[in-house]
């Protein structure tokens, strides 16, 4: 009697050492069906991608969205909706979807941005925006007579950013007086550049300047040597977009390739 007690006593201690680990498995029991941690994980994954910090709080709303997912997924094969010709049609289109982003994010794998890459694309930002750049006003008006008004009204003393406020086309500049900030003068309509690179600091345009928008009164505020962000201040923005051109093209050789009839 003793001899199959003990005997009982050992197989439950082993069935339980066997069993634990396979619960330890589990997020929960969901109307006895097991629901695996993996699940929990995946979703895990995704928060932290979008940038969202994992507290505990996130961990537990992760779990319950977990559970709430099993509860409606059994209810849904329990009505039959897996056999049903919507669920399989989105279930494609969803295949599909993965499927064309796991191709994507195996060219970016295999295709990384190399820093010669990002050094070589800064250079051309550095070459292209180098030089200097240029502080500059304007009031913009739609027909010459205005504009000239306006030049013989500042000659007699009215304020440049008073009028700008009130009759500036331009709602960006015309908000600040019409200011327009630092830039370089390549980021100007030929026009426009072309006017303000004639005139010294503290200068205004004698005469309107016509361009596409309409006409321009101009000052040169102030000029410098352009101030450029160093290549690690930048350097994600622009791996980031050689590594969209880099898709692009992998995008279009595809369709180039293809044989469609």
């Amino acid at each position: 009697m003793k001899q199959k007690l003990l005997s009982g006593l050992v197989a439950a201690a082993v069935l339980g050492a066997v069993a634990l680990p396979v619960a330890a498995q589990n997020l929960a029991i969901v109307n006895g069906k097991p629901v695996p941690k993996e699940r929990a994980e995946l979703l895990k994954q995704q928060v932290e991608r979008s940038g969202r910090p994992i507290t505990p709080e996130v961990e537990s709303q992760i779990k319950e969205e977990v559970i709430a997912r099993e509860i409606f997924l059994q209810e849904a094969k329990k009505r039959g909706l897996e056999a049903s010709k919507d669920f399989k049609s989105q279930m494609e289109l969803a295949r599909q979807t993965i499927l064309i982003r796991e191709l994507f994010a195996d060219y970016q794998k295999k295709n990384p941005v190399s820093d010669a890459e990002i050094q070589a694309e800064y250079d051309k930002f550095v070459a292209a925006n180098s030089g200097k750049e240029y502080k500059a006003s304007h009031i913009l008006v739609e027909k010459e007579d205005e504009a000239k008004a306006i030049i013989a009204s500042i000659k007699q003393g009215a304020k440049f950013e008073d009028i700008a406020k009130k009759q500036s086309k331009d709602p960006g500049s015309g908000a600040r007086g019409g200011d327009l900030d630092w830039a370089n003068p390549n980021s100007y309509v030929s026009e426009f550049t072309e006017a303000m690179l004639k005139l010294k600091k503290g200068e205004m345009t004698a005469e309107p300047v016509k361009s596409q928008f309409g006409w321009h009164i101009i000052r040169l505020d102030d000029e410098r040597q352009a101030q450029l962000p160093k290549l690690e201040e930048v350097k994600p923005q622009i791996a980031q977009q050689l590594q969209q051109q880099k898709l692009g093209q992998f995008q279009e050789d595809l369709r180039t390739k293809a044989k469609v009839e």
